[in-house]
């Protein structure tokens, strides 16, 4: 084997559930804090730009049940980016490796 089919062979494969529940928990975290860092700043104008985010997820306002929803919808966008950069990924490291 060469060098470089060493190194080729060497890409280790991503755990795609791992990477959805990871992707997932950051994605919901990250809308959760932005939201409540938002409410507790307060203001008279509180999130304008931020609420735009209830466009594309049904349900979500700047306020702290928004913020759980805005959590869960992370939750599942996050998740399902996960598993596809995961599956890309694990296919392309097929490809490299010549098998499947």
């Amino acid at each position: 084997m060469t060098k470089k089919n060493a190194y080729r062979s060497a890409a280790a494969r991503l755990h795609r559930m791992t990477l959805c529940l990871t992707f997932a928990i950051i994605t919901g975290l990250s809308i959760f804090l932005v939201t409540a860092i938002l409410l507790l700043k307060g203001g008279e104008s509180v999130g304008p730009h931020l609420a735009l985010l209830g466009q594309f997820l049904p349900g979500y306002t700047v306020s702290w049940t928004g913020s759980l929803v805005g959590f869960i919808w992370g939750a599942f966008l996050g998740g399902i980016m996960g598993f596809l950069f995961g599956s890309v990924y694990n296919r392309v490291v097929d490809l490299r490796n010549g098998s499947k």
